[in-house]
């Protein structure tokens, strides 16, 4: 009986909202109409919204591979100092908010960022020599920024346990390194790379932060323009029909990502990764690796080392804390109508709520997942089951926050539905996380356990519960880190003040003018990233392996 929780929970605050979006748009006055949609078509900048959406989704996309691709063959093929702290490292940027890209970006590469004044000082210009702000490449960059850690950990790693006989053997027929590699390594590598290529495609689709703050309003995806259209215009028949259309590619994406992650466990000869890394030895090798490590370390460090300088950096150059004693106070005329140190406990607190019921709920609904049958109908089922938990994968965080406002208007008030709207979020993670390891639960363990006289619950509580303890923190820190850096569907809930959080904030100082502005949006950035990092470092610790990832 406790399974039909979650249940209960998606549909009140997931399919609910979801059904109140295509009621907005195709029944706005309770009558069949399609006036929204036909808007869409009818208005040429929508359906140049649609289009930018797709090009630079697939832009980002081939750069983010073009760029990775090494990294990942380096990470799949050699051993060397250090090779797990970097793998660490290279997931940094993916746990971080959108908003916290942004702003590192803005801080290295903005009109004064570090690395235009560090050009002015050397050459003696007088205007910044890099103009990215509100450009399409600074797009970009944020974009391979951002998901550089998939190609490492879904190419790299299933690169990294591939056995190497087959290559061996196309070798020794003849086969020289260029043919091993399109005709052997490619098409084993095949289902690990377009799924990698489509989870890419969807976090650039559903782009929110990075495209409102750095690209402006200049550039608009379907995410930004449902804002818009909800928020600045209050159209929300044409934002209802902009998210039903995104909802249809989304889910075309996440249809297809899951085919291909499932082909990734198709018969194929693997083996341990202390069977297939190697040391580096030759000098070419050398060369490789150095390379690529100093890529990673310049991509993935330099934004972000950038925004922890330049919060410490006054309008004078030099070292100061005036930004984080600034936080405390509550500014007459503040943006955010209370001090930013509030704005710290809110989603402290909005964190640790979401962290009690995004586990719970996850908990429930893997342990029910794995304690299906492994025949017949059962099966068919705890399938069924889990593609409908994962749902929420599959829509944007921008088109739920719309949905509550449309469905859930009544509540808006109400300071739990950001929570809520968190552990909705968040839960796909957790049941990611502990599903299988219970799934690798021996059942000769529960079988043992029962003979001698414990009960159902019992075996829950001495066998699974503390084999599954570490992956549950894992899932527990996701929802953690979900909820800290939740951009989108807050961005429609919050109210001004008492309920503002981290991403919340820095958003609106990015957008006003003023150094103060600026410096308190980069020193709200440092202490969100560093506390999505040491989300991070516990996830890495307590993960069982490579299990639970994406």
């Amino acid at each position: 009986m406790l399974f039909w929780v979650p249940i209960v929970f998606l549909a009140l605050f997931f399919i609910y909202p979801l059904l109140a979006i295509f009621w907005v748009s195709l029944l706005p006055d309770g009558q069949f109409a399609l006036e929204a949609l036909r808007e869409l078509l009818a208005r040429p900048h929508y359906m140049r919204t649609v289009w930018f959406t797709i090009w630079q989704a697939a832009l980002s996309t081939f750069l983010t591979l073009l760029v990775g691709l090494p990294g990942a063959y380096v990470f799949g093929h050699y051993h060397f100092r250090g090779r797990q702290i970097l793998k660490a490292l290279t997931t940094v940027p993916f746990v971080m908010p959108t908003v916290v890209v942004a702003a590192a970006f803005r801080a290295l590469l903005g009109p004064s960022g570090r690395l235009n004044q560090l050009l002015q000082s050397l050459l003696a210009w007088e205007s910044p020599p890099i103009q990215l702000e509100h450009s399409l490449w600074l797009i970009l960059l944020a974009h391979v920024f951002y998901n550089y850690t998939v190609v490492i950990r879904i190419v790299g790693g299933f690169w990294a346990n591939l056995s190497r006989h087959s290559e061996e053997a196309a070798a020794v027929l003849g086969a020289d390194r260029r043919r091993v590699m399109w005709h052997v390594t490619l098409p084993a590598l095949g289902p690990a790379l377009l799924a990698a290529t489509l989870l890419i495609f969807l976090f650039t689709f559903t782009s929110f932060g990075v495209i409102l703050i750095l690209g402006g309003p200049r550039f608009s995806t379907l995410e930004t323009e449902i804002y818009r259209q909800a928020v600045v215009f209050l159209k929300f028949p044409v934002a209802a029909a902009l998210s039903i259309l995104q909802i249809v590619f989304t889910y075309g994406i996440m249809l297809a990502y899951t085919h291909f992650q499932r082909r990734i466990t198709a018969p194929l000869r693997f083996q341990s990764q202390q069977m297939t890394l190697r040391p580096v030895v030759t000098r070419r090798e050398r060369i490789l690796v150095t390379a690529n490590v100093v890529l990673m370390v310049i991509l993935l460090l330099a934004p972000l080392l950038a925004l922890v300088e330049r919060s410490f950096v006054g309008a004078d150059g030099r070292f100061t804390l005036a930004y984080y004693l600034e936080l405390p106070v509550n500014r007459r005329g503040s943006v955010l109508h209370v001090a930013p140190l509030q704005v710290v406990v809110n989603s402290l607190r909005y964190a640790a709520v979401t962290v009690l019921l995004a586990t719970a709920l996850g908990a429930l609904s893997a342990w029910h997942l794995a304690s299906e049958g492994s025949q017949g109908k059962r099966r068919r089922w705890a399938g069924w089951l889990d593609s409908l938990l994962m749902l929420p994968l599959g829509v944007s965080a921008v088109t739920l926050g719309f949905g509550y406002v449309v469905a859930l208007g009544w509540l808006r008030t109400w300071e739990g539905l950001i929570p809520l709207a968190h552990s909705l979020i968040a839960f796909p993670f957790v049941v990611r996380s502990v599903l299988p390891v219970l799934r690798g639960i021996g059942p000769h363990l529960r079988e043992a356990a029962a003979v001698l006289g414990a009960s159902p619950g019992r075996v829950r509580r001495e066998v699974d519960l503390p084999i599954a303890a570490r992956a549950l923190v894992v899932g527990a820190m996701f929802a953690f880190t979900v909820s800290m850096g939740e951009f989108g569907a807050t961005s429609f809930i919050a109210r001004p003040g008492a309920t503002i959080t981290l991403p919340i904030a820095i958003n609106r100082f990015l957008g006003q003018p003023g150094t103060l502005s600026f410096g308190q949006a980069v020193a709200l950035s440092t202490i969100l990233m560093l506390v999505c990092a040491g989300g991070l470092l516990a996830i890495e610790r307590f993960r069982y392996g490579d299990i639970g990832e994406f």
